[in-house]
Parts: C-alpha cells; sequence; structure tokens
C-alpha cells in the first residue's frame, strides 16, 4: 500500500477485553475443585486464538483445548507452551503431528491407541493420552460397556501413558435430572477402572457442568462458554462479563417517503416518513440475516433502535426516526453490553456459540486490557 494515504478506520470491529476474560476465568476457577482446561477452539470462539491464548497462559491453567492439529500449531507457532489438549477424535493423518510435538489426544478406540502406541515407539517416547468415555454425549470415546477389558488391553501398549479420564456433558443447560445421572455414572466408571488414585486428571464438566453442579471426583474442567462472558446457565449471568462488543458504523442517514421499499424483497415498507441510517456490517461479517423481521435492534446514543429490512451482506438499515441527531459515523453496538448475544441467537434461533464463531475474519478485533 501507498503510505502517502492514510488507513481508514474498520466499518465492522470487534472490541475484545482481555481483562473482562481473565476475570471469568477467576470465576471458574473459583466453580472448580481443581485445575483448568481452557477451550479455545473455533479461534477462540470468535475471540481470535493467538491474543487470547497469550492472554490466558500467563494465568497458569492446566490445557488449552482445542479441536484439531491445526488450532494446535497456531498456539506453538504464537510462542505459547501451555499444554495442548485434542478435544475430540484424530484422524489417521493427524497422529504422527501429534505425537511428534508432546500434543495430548483422547482415546475413542482401540484402532486410534495403537497407532499411537507404534508412533510413540518410532519416537521413543511415551505419549501421554486421556481415555474418552461416552456417557451420553454420542459423539466419540469408549461406551461404558467392558471398560475394564478395554482399559486392561491399552495397558499393554507400552508407549502409552494413560494419565486422564474425560467424558462430556450434552445436556448440562437444559436436564438436570440426565446430567445428575451422568455423574453418577462417570463416578462409577472411574472407580471401576480403580478409582482416582489410577489417573492423574479426571474431568466431565463444560461451562454448564461447572456453574450448576458439584464436580465430585473430578480435578479438570474444561469451561468455554463463560469465558467469553455468557453463562450457559441464565440465574449465573451475573457473575461474567463481556468480553465481546461488536461495532460498526453508521454510513449514511436519509429519510425516506411513505410507502418505500427496504433492502431485497421489500419485506418493509414504510408507512410514513421514515428516517433510515445504513450500518455498515451485514451477513458477510457474520451477522445473522435470518433475525430479518424479527424484531432485532442495534444501540446507538444510547438507546435502540429497530433494524428494518432484510440485513444484507455488508449492511444493514435502522429506524432511527425517534432521534435527529443520529448522524454518518456514529458507533452502533451490535451486540454487547446493551444488546445480548443472547437475545441475538434467540431471535436467531440458535445458539450463542455459533453467533460468536460466525463472526468473520474481515471484522477486526481490537484487544483491550481493562
Amino acid at each position: 500500500m501507498n503510505d502517502v494515504f492514510p488507513v481508514s478506520p474498520p466499518r465492522a470491529w470487534a472490541e475484545i477485553n482481555l481483562g473482562a476474560l481473565k476475570r471469568n476465568l477467576a470465576v471458574a476457577r473459583e466453580a472448580c475443585a481443581g485445575e483448568l482446561m481452557a477451550v479455545v477452539k473455533a479461534g477462540a470462539y470468535g475471540h481470535g486464538l493467538e491474543e487470547i491464548v497469550k492472554a490466558l497462559a500467563a494465568e497458569k491453567i492446566a490445557f488449552f483445548g482445542v479441536a484439531n492439529v491445526g488450532e494446535a500449531r497456531r498456539i506453538r507457532n504464537a510462542g505459547v507452551e501451555t499444554r495442548i489438549y485434542l478435544l475430540g477424535a484424530t484422524w489417521s493423518q493427524e497422529r504422527a503431528e501429534i505425537v511428534a510435538r508432546d500434543w495430548t489426544p483422547c482415546i475413542s478406540s482401540l484402532a486410534e491407541a495403537e497407532q499411537f502406541h507404534l508412533l510413540a515407539a518410532a519416537h521413543n517416547k511415551r505419549l501421554k493420552v486421556h481415555l474418552a468415555v461416552d456417557t451420553g454425549m454420542g459423539r466419540g470415546g469408549f461406551v461404558a460397556d467392558h471398560l475394564a477389558e478395554t482399559l486392561a488391553q491399552l495397558e499393554k501398549f507400552e508407549n502409552l501413558e494413560i494419565e486422564g479420564i474425560g467424558s462430556h456433558l450434552p445436556s448440562a443447560d437444559e436436564d438436570v435430572e440426565f446430567t445428575l445421572k451422568q455423574f453418577s455414572r462417570f463416578r462409577a466408571i472411574v472407580n471401576e477402572l480403580g478409582g482416582t488414585e489410577k489417573f492423574k486428571w479426571i474431568h466431565l464438566s463444560n461451562s454448564a457442568g461447572l456453574l450448576g453442579y458439584e464436580q465430585g471426583l473430578c480435578n479438570l474442567s474444561r469451561p468455554g462458554l463463560m469465558l467469553y462472558g455468557i453463562s450457559p446457565l441464565p440465574s449465573f449471568q451475573e457473575k461474567l462479563e463481556t468480553v465481546m462488543i461488536l461495532k460498526s458504523r453508521v454510513t449514511l442517514v436519509r429519510t425516506l417517503p411513505a410507502g418505500h421499499g427496504i433492502s431485497y424483497g421489500r419485506q418493509f415498507v414504510t408507512t410514513k416518513p421514515t428516517r433510515v441510517a445504513t450500518v455498515g456490517i451485514g451477513y458477510g461479517d457474520g451477522y445473522p440475516r435470518c433475525v430479518s423481521g424479527k424484531g432485532a435492534d442495534v444501540w446507538i446514543r444510547g438507546q435502540r433502535y429497530p433494524i428494518i429490512g432484510r440485513v444484507t451482506m455488508d449492511q444493514m438499515m435502522v429506524d432511527v426516526t425517534a432521534n435527529e441527531e443520529i448522524t454518518e459515523g456514529d458507533e452502533v453496538e451490535i451486540f454487547g453490553p446493551n444488546i445480548p448475544v443472547t437475545e441475538i441467537a434467540e431471535k436467531a434461533e440458535t445458539i450463542a456459540w455459533e453467533i460468536f464463531t460466525g463472526i468473520t475474519p474481515r471484522v477486526t478485533r481490537l484487544y483491550q486490557m481493562e
């Protein structure tokens, strides 16, 4: 680029408060019975992987939980040395790198374990692994039947060190009865396999499990969403702080006459002269188009204003008739402390996890410590 010209500020950006992130981590630490694995998969839930792990690494957590080797590699390339845990089943072409770099996989099958054993033997090392147990998620791990026999077979792989055991809660934010049964079942499994002395790490709880349930025998918890300021259990929301504020700018303000269509398909037609602000963000930035016509608002100059018409790829239109002072360049909160991300998710008939992770790379992330 020619440096003669100034660099324009972004039209859409996310302000990421690393201080709030650390304070949310402190809430998780207070709730847990042991150590923490910070879940940072999917770009730290859209907050920016490298900056988030750098901030959290200083807090002396036990592990970072990631979805794949690409995320693990990015953490190491960022200069962060905290242990890395692969949260799901791996596939054969990933395993050589996992062994070579001493990342920690969870084991869901004997075939997976055997390949890790052979790769570790080739490197003349013992690879630390965790036993994944399926207590109701149905996504991975050994089913509970015949686990003692399975563990006996796994222990024959001399180049594997089974240092942990874990499972996952699919309904901790929705089904208390089932979740309590999962905790009980997991305890029975651990006891069947030799008790707490058998494993260095025992883990089950995600954010909902950590906030809403006694941890019992577990000494490691895996908070994700709560670190980013959202409680999957609404009764705990006041304990957490907003980490991401998604913002944009008013790019144009016009008064349109009655009978004028707004956006594609003319889903919205004005019934009176209407002051319309165009805002420089759309579904191409990750704002869900499906909230169009469902009463979604934005926040400008201390008030809510309704989105009208369909959200487009790069822009949305807002009815600002109630405020003659709103003008081009004004900041717009898309979600944050005044427009909760959970509200947007509800109108989109989805979950906050999807809204966060859907914020696209063209949205600039700006980091601050408060």
